[in-house]
């Protein structure tokens, strides 16, 4: 015998149950994503009339840490290879970074984005932000995020120093370990 109350009970209870399992099934079904790793190449160039990097405030004192409190900006080349001659160019590596630690080496604070501009991902960037604690790399930061393909990226980046063209350039590797969780019925900013 089932009381009239435990009946009102078990139907609301299974109404409860169906409705959680089609907005799990919508929810799932507009989600779309995953793993990507992107392998590219940071050229930077120190000095000379086509430098890439600059200080943009000077460090507060000369003492042991003499770059403490410097502030600095980067516009590099991001390539598809590690040779200039031989490798397309796919965006930006454009980055603001201050010496911010006491210790030596100081570390160093950095937000950076890449900016595609050329290839699968044109249109699209991915914002890194974090510490380098070492003036020895390789160098590790955090994705926190993106636009376009690469929107709600989080994530990893390891920059390794792989080559020297020139007495004035350095050319990184960059390795980028991201994971993606894109709605699909999100709204495209671009036309």
């Amino acid at each position: 015998y089932i009381h009239r109350a435990h009946v009102g009970l078990i139907a609301m209870t299974s109404s409860y149950m169906l409705l959680s399992l089609v907005f799990l099934l919508a929810t799932s079904s507009a989600r779309a994503g995953g793993f990507k790793h992107l392998h590219l190449y940071m050229h930077e160039t120190f000095t000379g009339p086509n430098a890439t990097l600059f200080s943009v405030v000077p460090p507060l004192h000369r003492g042991d840490n003499a770059r403490f409190g410097m502030v600095g900006v980067l516009d590099d080349e991001l390539r598809d290879g590690p040779d200039p001659r031989n490798s397309s160019l796919v965006g930006r590596f454009q980055s603001l970074f201050a010496f911010a630690g006491l210790v030596t080496p100081p570390g160093m604070q950095t937000a950076t984005s890449l900016v595609f501009t050329a290839g699968e991902h044109a249109g699209s960037t991915l914002v890194m932000v974090g510490s380098i604690v070492s003036s020895e790399g390789p160098y590790e930061t955090a994705v926190v995020g993106g636009t376009g393909a690469f929107r709600m990226a989080r994530g990893y980046c390891v920059l390794t120093a792989v080559w020297s063209p020139t007495p004035e350039s350095t050319v990184y590797e960059v390795k980028l370990f991201v994971t993606i969780s894109v709605h699909r019925n999100s709204v495209s900013l671009t036309k």
